[in-house]
């Protein structure tokens, strides 16, 4: 799959940054292309493209407080969880989404 998303926390610090890099290690192992957006304290990182955007088949969205942009999210399947989920257990995470796009299909 080609998946984007943002990550946020409350302090915008550690765990934005956290979060994003457990996200994308456990896609890429799962064989998927992961691309995450930070906003924290100094502002939007590694801001997503419209194009990343429209080619993404899920939109994860790993954030503790109110994130900016999600209207370019619309039309899109949006999974939105807790930073903890996404660094505690982004493998269990992606199993989940996986199973769940699969009873859909």
């Amino acid at each position: 799959m080609n998946i984007v998303g943002i990550s946020a926390c409350t302090s915008g610090i550690a765990h934005t940054y956290i979060a994003r890099e457990k996200l994308i290690k456990a896609g890429q192992e799962f064989g998927h292309k992961v691309r995450i957006e930070t906003q924290g304290t100094i502002g939007i990182e590694n801001e997503l493209t419209a194009t990343e955007i429209q080619e993404a088949d899920l939109v994860i969205i790993a954030a503790d407080i109110k994130v900016s942009g999600k209207e370019r999210f619309k039309g899109k399947r949006i999974i939105e969880v807790s930073t903890h989920i996404a660094i505690k257990a982004p493998k269990q995470l992606y199993k989940k989404i996986e199973a769940e796009l699969n009873k859909n299909q």
